[in-house]
Protein backbone atom coordinates (compact mmCIF):
# COMPACT_ATOMS: atom_id res chain seq x y z
CA UNK A 1 0.00 0.00 0.00
CA UNK A 2 2.80 2.40 0.84
CA UNK A 3 5.69 3.12 -1.46
CA UNK A 4 8.52 5.60 -1.78
CA UNK A 5 7.99 8.37 -4.32
CA UNK A 6 10.25 10.95 -5.94
CA UNK A 7 9.98 14.26 -4.10
CA UNK A 8 12.87 16.13 -5.74
CA UNK A 9 10.56 18.95 -6.77
CA UNK A 10 10.20 19.90 -3.10
CA UNK A 11 6.41 19.48 -3.13
CA UNK A 12 4.10 16.63 -2.19
CA UNK A 13 0.59 16.87 -3.50
CA UNK A 14 1.04 20.61 -3.97
CA UNK A 15 2.38 21.06 -0.41
CA UNK A 16 6.00 22.20 0.23
CA UNK A 17 8.31 19.73 1.94
CA UNK A 18 11.36 20.45 4.09
CA UNK A 19 14.36 20.24 1.73
CA UNK A 20 16.57 18.10 3.99
CA UNK A 21 13.84 15.47 4.43
CA UNK A 22 12.82 14.85 0.81
CA UNK A 23 14.61 11.54 0.37
CA UNK A 24 13.16 10.06 3.59
CA UNK A 25 9.53 10.48 2.62
CA UNK A 26 7.33 7.39 2.61
CA UNK A 27 3.96 8.07 1.04
CA UNK A 28 0.59 6.39 0.75
CA UNK A 29 -0.68 6.73 -2.79
CA UNK A 30 -4.09 5.62 -1.54
CA UNK A 31 -4.21 8.32 1.13
CA UNK A 32 -4.38 11.16 -1.38
CA UNK A 33 -7.57 13.19 -1.29
CA UNK A 34 -9.11 15.40 -3.92
CA UNK A 35 -6.88 18.36 -3.02
CA UNK A 36 -3.74 16.24 -3.38
CA UNK A 37 -2.69 16.12 0.29
CA UNK A 38 -0.80 12.88 0.92
CA UNK A 39 0.38 11.52 4.27
CA UNK A 40 4.16 11.69 4.65
CA UNK A 41 6.42 9.78 6.98
CA UNK A 42 5.95 6.19 8.11
CA UNK A 43 2.30 5.30 8.82
CA UNK A 44 3.08 1.58 8.65
CA UNK A 45 5.02 -0.46 11.22
CA UNK A 46 6.22 -4.05 11.13
CA UNK A 47 4.65 -5.13 14.42
CA UNK A 48 1.23 -3.48 14.38
CA UNK A 49 -1.39 -4.35 16.97
CA UNK A 50 -3.89 -2.02 15.29
CA UNK A 51 -3.88 -1.31 11.56
CA UNK A 52 -6.10 1.37 10.05
CA UNK A 53 -6.48 1.74 6.30
CA UNK A 54 -8.43 4.42 4.42
CA UNK A 55 -10.56 5.41 7.41
CA UNK A 56 -13.35 7.94 6.87
CA UNK A 57 -15.69 9.15 9.59
CA UNK A 58 -18.91 11.08 9.06
CA UNK A 59 -21.26 12.75 11.51
CA UNK A 60 -24.34 12.99 9.37
CA UNK A 61 -23.23 14.84 6.24
CA UNK A 62 -20.09 16.25 7.86
CA UNK A 63 -16.81 14.40 7.30
CA UNK A 64 -14.54 14.47 10.36
CA UNK A 65 -11.83 12.01 9.24
CA UNK A 66 -10.64 11.91 5.64
CA UNK A 67 -8.91 8.77 4.35
CA UNK A 68 -6.53 8.14 7.25
CA UNK A 69 -4.19 5.13 7.31
CA UNK A 70 -2.10 4.52 10.42
CA UNK A 71 -0.64 1.67 12.50
CA UNK A 72 -0.25 1.42 16.27
CA UNK A 73 2.76 -0.66 17.22
CA UNK A 74 3.07 -3.08 20.12
CA UNK A 75 4.57 -1.72 23.35
CA UNK A 76 4.67 1.77 21.90
CA UNK A 77 3.24 5.15 22.81
CA UNK A 78 2.03 7.08 19.78
CA UNK A 79 0.92 10.68 20.27
CA UNK A 80 -1.76 12.25 18.13
CA UNK A 81 -1.28 16.00 17.86
CA UNK A 82 -2.86 18.83 15.91
CA UNK A 83 -5.10 21.91 16.25
CA UNK A 84 -8.43 21.68 18.03
CA UNK A 85 -11.10 20.07 15.86
CA UNK A 86 -8.63 18.33 13.55
CA UNK A 87 -10.07 14.85 14.21
CA UNK A 88 -7.64 13.37 16.75
CA UNK A 89 -10.29 12.33 19.29
CA UNK A 90 -12.67 11.16 16.58
CA UNK A 91 -9.92 8.95 15.18
CA UNK A 92 -9.03 7.15 18.41
CA UNK A 93 -12.74 6.65 19.16
CA UNK A 94 -12.84 4.58 15.97
CA UNK A 95 -10.30 2.17 17.43
CA UNK A 96 -12.70 0.72 20.01
CA UNK A 97 -15.97 1.66 18.31
CA UNK A 98 -16.87 4.42 20.74
CA UNK A 99 -18.32 6.30 17.78
CA UNK A 100 -21.03 3.62 17.70
CA UNK A 101 -22.62 5.46 20.62
CA UNK A 102 -23.08 8.68 18.59
CA UNK A 103 -26.25 9.04 16.53
CA UNK A 104 -25.51 9.66 12.86
CA UNK A 105 -21.85 8.60 13.09
CA UNK A 106 -20.58 6.44 10.24
CA UNK A 107 -17.15 4.83 9.93
CA UNK A 108 -15.76 3.57 6.64
CA UNK A 109 -12.49 1.81 5.84
CA UNK A 110 -10.56 -1.05 7.42
CA UNK A 111 -9.60 -1.16 11.11
CA UNK A 112 -7.99 -4.37 12.34
CA UNK A 113 -6.91 -5.50 15.80
CA UNK A 114 -4.45 -8.38 15.59
CA UNK A 115 -5.55 -8.87 11.99
CA UNK A 116 -9.27 -9.05 12.78
CA UNK A 117 -11.66 -6.44 11.41
CA UNK A 118 -13.22 -4.78 14.46
CA UNK A 119 -16.30 -3.57 12.58
CA UNK A 120 -17.25 -7.08 11.43
CA UNK A 121 -20.79 -8.04 12.35
CA UNK A 122 -19.69 -10.84 14.69
CA UNK A 123 -17.51 -8.54 16.83
CA UNK A 124 -19.08 -7.61 20.17
CA UNK A 125 -18.21 -3.94 20.93
CA UNK A 126 -18.30 -4.64 24.68
CA UNK A 127 -15.68 -7.36 24.39
CA UNK A 128 -13.68 -5.19 21.98
CA UNK A 129 -13.55 -2.39 24.55
CA UNK A 130 -12.09 -4.81 27.06
CA UNK A 131 -9.23 -5.37 24.62
CA UNK A 132 -8.94 -1.70 23.63
CA UNK A 133 -9.58 0.33 26.77
CA UNK A 134 -10.07 4.07 26.96
CA UNK A 135 -9.17 6.81 29.44
CA UNK A 136 -11.06 10.04 28.88
CA UNK A 137 -10.15 13.69 29.23
CA UNK A 138 -12.15 14.13 32.43
CA UNK A 139 -11.77 11.43 35.09
CA UNK A 140 -14.99 9.42 35.22
CA UNK A 141 -14.91 7.00 38.17
CA UNK A 142 -18.08 5.06 38.75
CA UNK A 143 -20.25 6.09 41.73
CA UNK A 144 -18.85 3.09 43.59
CA UNK A 145 -16.07 2.41 46.06
CA UNK A 146 -12.45 2.47 44.99
CA UNK A 147 -12.42 -1.33 45.15
CA UNK A 148 -15.60 -1.74 43.11
CA UNK A 149 -14.40 0.67 40.44
CA UNK A 150 -11.49 -1.61 39.65
CA UNK A 151 -13.36 -4.87 40.28
CA UNK A 152 -16.21 -3.99 37.91
CA UNK A 153 -14.56 -5.05 34.65
CA UNK A 154 -13.00 -8.31 35.85
CA UNK A 155 -16.31 -9.23 37.45
CA UNK A 156 -18.50 -8.70 34.37
CA UNK A 157 -15.96 -10.38 32.08
CA UNK A 158 -15.55 -13.39 34.38
CA UNK A 159 -11.83 -12.91 34.91
CA UNK A 160 -11.94 -13.88 38.60
CA UNK A 161 -13.42 -17.10 40.01
CA UNK A 162 -13.05 -16.27 43.67
CA UNK A 163 -12.80 -13.28 45.95
CA UNK A 164 -9.10 -13.97 46.39
CA UNK A 165 -8.54 -13.82 42.63
CA UNK A 166 -10.57 -10.61 42.39
CA UNK A 167 -8.59 -9.08 45.25
CA UNK A 168 -5.36 -9.95 43.45
CA UNK A 169 -6.54 -8.25 40.23
CA UNK A 170 -7.77 -5.14 42.04
CA UNK A 171 -4.68 -4.63 44.19
CA UNK A 172 -2.32 -5.47 41.33
CA UNK A 173 -4.08 -3.01 38.99
CA UNK A 174 -3.98 -0.24 41.58
CA UNK A 175 -0.30 -0.95 42.15
CA UNK A 176 0.47 -0.84 38.42
CA UNK A 177 -1.40 2.45 38.22
CA UNK A 178 0.78 3.87 40.98
CA UNK A 179 -2.19 4.38 43.29
CA UNK A 180 -2.19 1.48 45.75
CA UNK A 181 -0.14 3.13 48.49
CA UNK A 182 -2.45 6.15 48.42
CA UNK A 183 -5.74 4.25 48.62
CA UNK A 184 -4.99 0.97 50.40
CA UNK A 185 -6.73 2.26 53.52
CA UNK A 186 -9.57 3.85 51.54
CA UNK A 187 -10.80 0.93 49.45
CA UNK A 188 -14.38 1.30 50.66
CA UNK A 189 -14.54 5.06 50.07
CA UNK A 190 -16.21 6.40 46.90
CA UNK A 191 -13.88 6.77 43.96
CA UNK A 192 -15.31 10.23 43.45
CA UNK A 193 -13.84 11.29 46.82
CA UNK A 194 -10.29 11.06 45.46
CA UNK A 195 -8.39 14.02 44.04
CA UNK A 196 -8.50 14.66 40.30
CA UNK A 197 -5.14 13.05 39.64
CA UNK A 198 -6.02 10.08 41.82
CA UNK A 199 -9.34 9.68 40.03
CA UNK A 200 -7.56 9.58 36.67
CA UNK A 201 -5.14 6.93 37.93
CA UNK A 202 -8.13 5.02 39.31
CA UNK A 203 -9.65 5.09 35.82
CA UNK A 204 -6.37 3.80 34.42
CA UNK A 205 -6.36 1.01 37.03
CA UNK A 206 -9.94 0.19 36.04
CA UNK A 207 -8.86 0.02 32.39
CA UNK A 208 -5.85 -2.25 32.90
CA UNK A 209 -7.75 -4.56 35.30
CA UNK A 210 -9.21 -6.40 32.28
CA UNK A 211 -5.73 -6.71 30.74
CA UNK A 212 -6.31 -4.91 27.44
CA UNK A 213 -3.90 -4.98 24.53
CA UNK A 214 -4.26 -1.27 23.77
CA UNK A 215 -5.01 1.76 25.93
CA UNK A 216 -6.46 4.86 24.29
CA UNK A 217 -6.00 8.15 26.15
CA UNK A 218 -7.91 11.26 25.12
CA UNK A 219 -6.07 14.21 26.69
CA UNK A 220 -5.80 12.40 30.03
CA UNK A 221 -3.89 15.24 31.74
CA UNK A 222 -5.75 18.31 30.46
CA UNK A 223 -7.73 18.69 33.70
CA UNK A 224 -4.81 17.93 36.03
CA UNK A 225 -2.22 20.04 37.80
CA UNK A 226 1.50 19.71 36.89
CA UNK A 227 2.27 17.29 39.75
CA UNK A 228 -0.60 14.95 38.82
CA UNK A 229 0.36 15.27 35.16
CA UNK A 230 3.92 14.19 35.91
CA UNK A 231 2.64 11.11 37.74
CA UNK A 232 0.44 10.16 34.77
CA UNK A 233 3.32 10.64 32.34
CA UNK A 234 5.61 8.46 34.46
CA UNK A 235 2.84 5.87 34.56
CA UNK A 236 2.47 5.93 30.76
CA UNK A 237 6.16 5.08 30.39
CA UNK A 238 5.76 2.13 32.76
CA UNK A 239 2.56 0.90 31.11
CA UNK A 240 4.04 0.76 27.63
CA UNK A 241 6.18 -2.17 28.74
CA UNK A 242 2.96 -4.23 28.68
CA UNK A 243 0.50 -2.26 26.55
CA UNK A 244 0.28 -0.26 23.35
CA UNK A 245 -0.87 3.30 24.01
CA UNK A 246 -2.34 5.95 21.73
CA UNK A 247 -2.62 9.35 23.38
CA UNK A 248 -4.30 12.50 22.12
CA UNK A 249 -2.60 15.57 23.50
CA UNK A 250 -2.55 19.30 22.86
CA UNK A 251 0.82 19.56 24.62
CA UNK A 252 3.73 19.06 22.26
CA UNK A 253 6.00 18.95 25.30
CA UNK A 254 3.99 16.03 26.65
CA UNK A 255 4.09 14.26 23.29
CA UNK A 256 7.87 14.67 23.24
CA UNK A 257 8.19 13.28 26.77
CA UNK A 258 5.96 10.21 26.54
CA UNK A 259 5.80 8.96 22.95
CA UNK A 260 8.06 7.11 20.56
CA UNK A 261 6.02 8.04 17.46
CA UNK A 262 3.91 11.10 16.72
CA UNK A 263 1.12 11.62 14.19
CA UNK A 264 0.11 15.13 13.14
CA UNK A 265 -3.51 15.69 12.09
CA UNK A 266 -4.85 18.71 10.23
CA UNK A 267 -8.49 19.26 9.25
CA UNK A 268 -9.34 15.56 9.46
CA UNK A 269 -6.24 14.43 7.56
CA UNK A 270 -3.17 12.61 8.75
CA UNK A 271 -0.41 14.89 7.49
CA UNK A 272 2.72 13.29 8.91
CA UNK A 273 3.75 10.44 11.18
CA UNK A 274 7.16 9.33 12.33
CA UNK A 275 9.60 9.05 15.20
CA UNK A 276 8.72 11.74 17.73
CA UNK A 277 12.14 13.39 17.79
CA UNK A 278 12.17 13.65 13.99
CA UNK A 279 8.64 15.04 13.78
CA UNK A 280 9.53 17.82 16.24
CA UNK A 281 13.08 18.60 15.11
CA UNK A 282 13.07 17.73 11.41
CA UNK A 283 9.48 17.59 10.09
CA UNK A 284 8.96 16.64 6.47
CA UNK A 285 5.73 18.49 5.72
CA UNK A 286 5.39 22.25 5.88
CA UNK A 287 2.07 21.98 7.73
CA UNK A 288 3.79 19.96 10.45
CA UNK A 289 6.61 22.47 10.65
CA UNK A 290 4.13 25.33 10.94
CA UNK A 291 2.35 23.59 13.81
CA UNK A 292 5.39 22.55 15.85
CA UNK A 293 6.95 26.01 15.45
CA UNK A 294 3.73 27.73 16.54
CA UNK A 295 2.74 29.32 13.24
CA UNK A 296 -0.58 27.49 13.32
CA UNK A 297 -2.42 25.90 16.23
Amino acid sequence: MYKRMNTQSGFIGGQPVADDAKEKTTLSTEAASDDGLITVGEPEVDDAVISVRNCNVFYGDNQAIDNVSLDVSRNEVISLIGPSGCGKSTFIRCLNRMNDTIDGARVEGEIKLDGEEIYAKHVDPVLLRARVGMVFQKPNPFPKSVYENVAYGPRIHGLAHSRAELDEIVFSSLDRAGLLNEVKDRMDEPGTALSGGQQQRLCIARTIAVNPEVILMDEPCSALDPIATAKIEDLIEELRQNFSIAIVTHSMQQAARVSQRTAYFHMGRLVEVGATDKVFTNPIHRLTEDYVTGRIG
